[in-house]
């Protein structure tokens, strides 16, 4: 088997299933597997995999035992020479893993160590994450402080964010993002997964690194995007804060020399960045002054509004911004491919427009404002 695609959930239903749908239909022509890993969720979860997957491999948690360890328990049952580690709020492109597998970082590199690649928000934003340098004393200190935004071309100051490679130039880099990565299973297991030390937050961060001390390459992948909604498994609250805290305290300890000056600066800063962090997310509310529904069911009665308010159109060539309104994109997914969604989302993420995705037959529509914010599930009477 080529590929095992582990998916760690909890407490997403909705987004879990747009997301096994998305990863179907990118593992077409793909001899893989999907291995959904339930971390104790109180909604239906389970419920849903069974109804609607049930052909998919299904380990089900009785406790949340945390990223690190959800995920390591998946990748022991994968069979794939490769496996994707991959967020439940995530929606792949079709042809995200054919691309990756055909890039030259494949088919040409016996140094491969992780594969990330394009990450969009729910407003079509792309999220500075994708790519990251290693977050060294100097360069969290940069992050911190906002350093990065005012000197971006200077290599003092812009490592953080890997911004040597812009968004759409692929290359090597030293942290990914764990919403998705891709490695062979042996990386992986040589490396010893993620650190079970570690609840969540920086065991991403803390493998990226690990492979590239091991003398491995770690590459950013420009050339598929994703949707990433952020935020969707954690609400920034106190527990949040204090999780996130305790993560980077965790990766500094476990890989730099311990100082005095070093430890302090390190804790004013985490608090600093959680509480900038939980202070972001807004959760903002949105009065639609118009929607577009994009489907090639003409007319489709998905949206409990004043018809005059709705407009109608098969083709993404017809839309137009109105900048003056506040516009709701709906996509009709059973209509477009996921690719195709995408490309729309990234080439009209302005501030006036909002996207989110209906599935046909079902009773709901998913998406999010920006990637503070937790999505929306919006149910359809």
């Amino acid at each position: 088997m080529q590929l095992s695609v582990i998916i760690l959930n909890y407490n997403v239903r909705y987004f879990l299933e747009q997301c096994i749908l998305s990863v179907q239909k990118a593992l077409e022509g793909i001899d893989g597997e999907i291995i959904v890993v339930d971390n104790a969720s109180s909604d239906d979860s389970c419920e849903m995999m069974k109804t609607k997957f049930p052909h998919i491999k299904r380990i089900e948690n009785t406790t949340n035992l945390g990223f690190p360890k959800g995920n390591n328990i998946g990748v022991v049952q994968a069979k794939g020479e490769y496996i994707c580690i991959l967020n439940p709020d995530t929606v792949l492109a079709e042809d995200t893993f054919s691309k990756i597998f055909n890039s030259q970082f494949v088919t040409h590199n016996s140094q491969l160590g992780i594969i990330g690649c394009k990450l969009i928000d729910g407003s079509g934003n792309f999220l500075p994450e994708s790519k990251r340098g290693v977050p060294t004393p100097w360069v969290a200190f940069t992050k911190i402080f906002g350093l990065y935004k005012l000197f971006p071309n200077s290599s003092w100051f812009n490592s953080y964010y890997a911004q040597h490679l812009s968004e759409n130039e692929s290359g090597e880099v030293s942290i990914l993002v764990g919403a998705f990565m891709v490695m062979k299973r042996e990386v992986y297991v040589s490396l010893g997964g993620f650190d079970e030390n570690c609840f969540m937050y920086s065991d991403d961060i803390d493998l990226s690194y690990l492979a590239i001390k091991s003398g491995k390459k770690n590459y950013y992948f420009a050339d598929t995007t994703i949707i990433h909604y952020k935020g969707e498994s954690t609400i920034r609250d106190g527990m949040y804060m204090k999780r996130f805290r305790e993560a980077m305290q965790f990766f500094y300890k476990k890989h730099f020399k311990k100082s005095l000056f070093f430890d302090v600066m390190m804790k004013i800063g985490t608090v600093l960045f959680s509480f900038f962090k939980k202070n972001q997310q807004q959760n903002e509310k949105r009065k639609i002054d118009e929607y577009v529904v994009f489907s090639s069911q003409p007319h489709l009665n998905i949206l409990n509004v004043e018809n005059d308010k709705v407009i109608y159109k098969t083709d993404f060539k017809q839309f137009k911004n109105d900048i003056t309104k506040k516009i709701e994109v709906v996509f009709d997914v059973s209509s477009y491919d996921f690719k195709s969604i995408i490309h729309f989302m990234e080439t009209n993420n302005f501030r006036n427009i909002s996207f989110k995705n209906y599935f046909s037959g079902s009773n709901y529509m998913i998406g999010s404002l920006n990637s503070n914010d937790k999505g929306e599930v919006k149910k359809i009477k």
